[in-house]
């Protein structure tokens, strides 16, 4: 995973930054790392806190697993309102639809969106 060096947190201003961390919870140990790698550069970090792709009690039934998913879909939403700007955890390029709707959304509000990877390239249709 490719992070900025780390350097010692800027503590003259009111508050610090505030990140949100955007991708696919397939990679949820890669999102560990960000946050790892975030926090120490001095910033608070939001991510997801639940990662559904894993079985849990939470979630074991179908239909709350369903509700469950859009609840959180629009938590992180909120969380992206908050945050000042929003990091994209994408491995080997990769950001799924969800990632995409929630990059637009934060471009949509002027945040500056960086990405641990560059993005894979799209194929063209012609």
């Amino acid at each position: 995973m490719r992070h900025q060096s780390v350097t010692t947190p800027d503590t003259s201003a009111s508050r610090p930054a505030i990140v949100v961390l955007c991708g696919s919870t397939r990679f949820w140990e890669q999102f560990t790392e960000a946050t790892l790698y975030e926090t120490v550069a001095g910033r608070i970090v939001l991510a997801p806190g639940c990662n559904l792709k894993q079985s849990h009690p939470l979630w074991a039934d179908p239909v709350q697993a369903d509700r469950l998913k859009r609840v959180l879909d629009d938590l992180h939403l909120r969380k992206i309102d908050l945050a000042d700007e929003v990091l994209v955890v994408n491995p080997d390029g990769y950001i799924g639809e969800s990632t995409r709707r929630e990059i637009a959304y934060s471009r949509s509000l002027g945040k500056p969106v960086r990405f641990t990877h560059a993005p894979a390239r799209e194929a063209s249709d012609g």
